[in-house]
């Protein structure tokens, strides 16, 4: 080996050397030296949830591939030998983790972990195993809670303030992955306020630290074994990709199950969406920020208040609303009933409104479906037709005013802003479009390099999309 290279290898050396001595010194000034006291002090508190389903179905099923035939030759051979199929139960089974709530014996896990379950086992620590009781559940933000009989009191964990987590953040996660036990894993915050399109209710906490299948509903804890977190998904195939819903979410939703066995919301009644640039330059926006209200409920508590479409909310209850995600969350946190004050951007004037909370119920599943029909052909990329009553009685409509799209250009700037076929056209550039001539003369009269904003209808809700012309596109 040359002088050179003993020169590098010894820099090397004593470079991992003082790369180690400055972490083990960084972890004594955040005062360990070992993760043990405080594993030891906080898995007594953290669960092993064993779960059985039982569905039904058939011992032997075929499919013929003469199916479609009137007199199918296979159904009376199929018949014959193996004869009627009695439906027999088959039983699944489920892992997932929890922690103890109160010493009493409340668990919290997640709503995927018991969900189908008709059996579930809660595991201690020290071997004891309990059938639990589902006190309630919470799909909209994945959340459980279960009731054991213990014979003594149990060791409950401590809530912490997810509000002030920062990223970079040292955090535990303690579970049961894959059905091994109880394992622990380390890591950082690695993101907040993490949408994983689940619903109206992301805002994940993203850590690094090692979440497995089985560790859904166990805790994710701060060095101070707060739990600051409940872990719950993770991104298959990706590695140190982890998700906890924050415990600042959690806390009212779990007091709501253990008073009530449900959870009830705030709710505006509208039908919110992003402020995307598009958008905000079509309606004079001076920044991108807020949520655009799309559509608002006939008699609902926003249209009492005199909300509009077309009106950005920017502030909610003294809270600033930056994106649309914000509003419902915000809405959500106050019960039916609360009085509240929001701000919103009418025709570029702030304007405050007093709402009274309503409940929020169920929502209606939205429909697409395709129709065909005579068109006309624009240059954005679309083709639009009248409302006629077959098209009512496709799209399953009572309405007679607008124009439908029955076909979007691949590769369009229709297409590339999300339109599809089956939407209803019932606004361009906030004035009323009632047939293929009004969408003709609103189309023509679209000023050229600007936005054209289309309030769109699809399904039972209305949103708003900004489309701009594509450069050299005349409309002659």
């Amino acid at each position: 080996m040359s002088r050179l290279a003993r020169i590098f290898v010894l820099s090397l050396v004593l470079s991992v050397i003082c790369m180690g001595q400055a972490m083990h010194a960084g972890a004594q000034d955040m005062g360990f030296n070992s993760l043990s006291p405080l594993v030891k002090k906080l898995s007594p508190s953290v669960v092993n949830i064993s779960t059985t389903n039982v569905s039904k179905g058939r011992t032997f099923s075929y499919e013929s591939p003469f199916k479609d035939r009137e007199n199918d030759p296979f159904n009376e051979f199929f018949d014959k030998f193996f004869g009627e199929q009695p439906e027999r139960e088959f039983k699944g089974r489920g892992l997932g983790s929890g922690f103890i709530f109160s010493e009493d014996g409340y668990i919290i896990t997640n709503n995927h972990v018991v969900e189908k379950a008709t059996d579930i086992k809660v595991i201690l620590q020290n071997g004891g195993i309990y059938s639990a009781e589902v006190i309630g559940t919470d799909p909209k933000t994945d959340l459980a809670l279960l009731k054991i009989e213990p014979k003594e009191k149990l060791p409950a964990v401590r809530f912490g303030n997810s509000g002030n987590l920062e990223i970079g953040d040292w955090v535990l996660a303690i579970g049961n992955p894959f059905g091994l036990g109880h394992t622990v894993t380390a890591g950082i915050i690695s993101a907040k306020g993490r949408s994983l399109g689940l619903g109206s209710y992301d805002d994940f906490i993203q850590t690094d630290a090692a979440i497995n299948p089985g560790n859904s509903g166990g805790p994710l804890f701060n060095f101070k074994g707060e739990v600051i977190g409940v872990n719950t998904a993770i991104i298959a195939g990706g590695q140190g990709i982890g998700f906890a819903i924050p415990v600042n979410m959690a806390k009212d939703v779990i007091a709501q199950l253990r008073s009530t066995g449900k959870v009830v919301r705030g709710w505006i009644g509208v039908y919110v969406q992003e402020v995307t640039p598009e958008i905000a330059e079509s309606i004079n926006l001076k920044e991108p920020k807020g949520a655009l209200v799309a559509d608002v409920a006939p008699d609902g508590p926003a249209d009492k208040a005199g909300l509009e479409r077309g009106d950005v909310i920017v502030e909610f209850n003294g809270s600033s609303i930056q994106n649309m995600p914000e509003l419902p969350k915000s809405v959500a946190a106050n019960r039916p009933g609360t009085k509240s004050e929001m701000k919103v951007i009418r025709n570029g004037q702030v304007k405050t409104l007093n709402i009274e909370l309503g409940e929020l119920p169920e929502e209606v599943a939205q429909e697409s479906r395709r129709v065909k029909g005579k068109a006309v052909e624009q240059d954005l990329g679309l083709v639009v037709q009248e409302i006629t009553p077959e098209v009512q009685s496709t799209f399953g409509t009572s309405r007679s005013e607008g124009v439908v799209i029955t076909n979007v250009q691949p590769g369009s700037v229709a297409a590339n802003s999300g339109l599809a076929p089956g939407d209803v056209i019932l606004e361009i550039n906030k004035k009323k479009i009632t047939n293929l001539d009004g969408y003709g003369r609103s189309m023509d009269s679209a000023k050229p390099g600007q936005n054209i904003l289309f309030l769109v209808q699809r399904g039972s809700n209305t949103i708003y999309v900004a489309l701009k012309p594509e450069a050299g596109n005349d409309k002659g």
